[in-house]
């Protein structure tokens, strides 16, 4: 009789510890369908800026076949914001399952009770170029500056755009290393130096009055502030793509990346 209790209450362990697995990968948020590149659970983005940062990741997908995902959840569910990154990367698939590519950036948002928190969680083909070194300094330079002031897109399309950067080869991890701690260390002495060329272009310009050589155009306005560039900081031309994401190709990652909180 005593053996037929311990088999039974075997049985019923057995039958339930897939249960119990099951349960603890559900809080992994269900992908969305049709699959998307920014999946806002929060509102913590605007919808115009959900589309448009939408918009460029799925163009710079489409170009070089690098999956860059943004999640933002409401809770992390009692698990390590790193963990649960590396979770959505695996369950959802992204990046592309030859390439291994996929980036998750996920996001955390900031309660009166808690912290805000941020991961970025890197798939086996990306870790050579993005580094967890290099994912720490992401978060502490482009993101937090920015989550900091409430500009919380701004953040994004900033981390967004230096791994794009990274991914394509623009630069190597350690130049960027590098260019971070120049321009810690030169912050001073470069606004000396704006501020001093702008006191001799506008000098300059008040001497184009009387017959003098031009230095300005447009107006009046000095011609090194008329040029093409993109003030919101948008990678490209990535902003203004069609939409139409075709889906994750099933990458995977073993949680290289880095994480913080703001």
């Amino acid at each position: 009789m005593k053996q037929i209790k311990i088999s039974i209450t075997a049985l019923f362990v057995l039958l339930f510890i897939p249960l119990i697995a099951n349960g603890q990968t559900d809080v992994v948020p269900v992908r969305p369908s049709p699959a998307r590149l920014v999946n806002d659970f929060t509102g913590f983005l605007t919808p115009a800026e959900q589309q448009r940062l939408e918009r460029k990741l799925d163009k710079f997908d489409d170009s070089t076949s690098i999956q860059i995902a943004v999640v933002i959840v409401k809770s992390l569910e009692g698990y390590d914001v790193s963990d649960m990154g590396t979770r959505i990367l695996q369950k959802w698939g992204v990046g592309h399952k030859e390439k291994n590519n996929g980036i998750v950036v996920l996001i955390k948002p900031k309660t009166n009770d808690e912290k805000g928190k941020i991961a970025i969680s890197t798939g086996y083909g990306a870790e050579s170029l993005v580094t967890d070194a290099l994912s720490k300094r992401i978060i502490e330079q482009e993101i937090f500056p920015s989550f900091s002031n409430g500009q919380y897109y701004q953040g994004l399309d900033k981390a967004t755009n230096t791994l794009y950067s990274l991914l394509r080869g623009e630069f190597s991890p350690s130049q960027y290393m590098a260019k971070g701690k120049a321009h810690k260390g030169s912050r001073f002495p470069v606004t000396i130096i704006i501020f001093l060329v702008i006191i001799v272009i506008s000098f300059f310009s008040r001497r184009s009055s009387n017959g003098t050589r031009q230095f300005s155009s447009g107006g009046g306005t000095p011609f090194w502030m008329m040029g093409g560039g993109n003030s919101s900081g948008s990678y490209g031309n990535f902003s203004s793509g069609d939409g139409g994401f075709g889906g994750f190709g099933g990458g995977t990652g073993g949680g290289g990346g880095a994480s913080g909180s703001w």
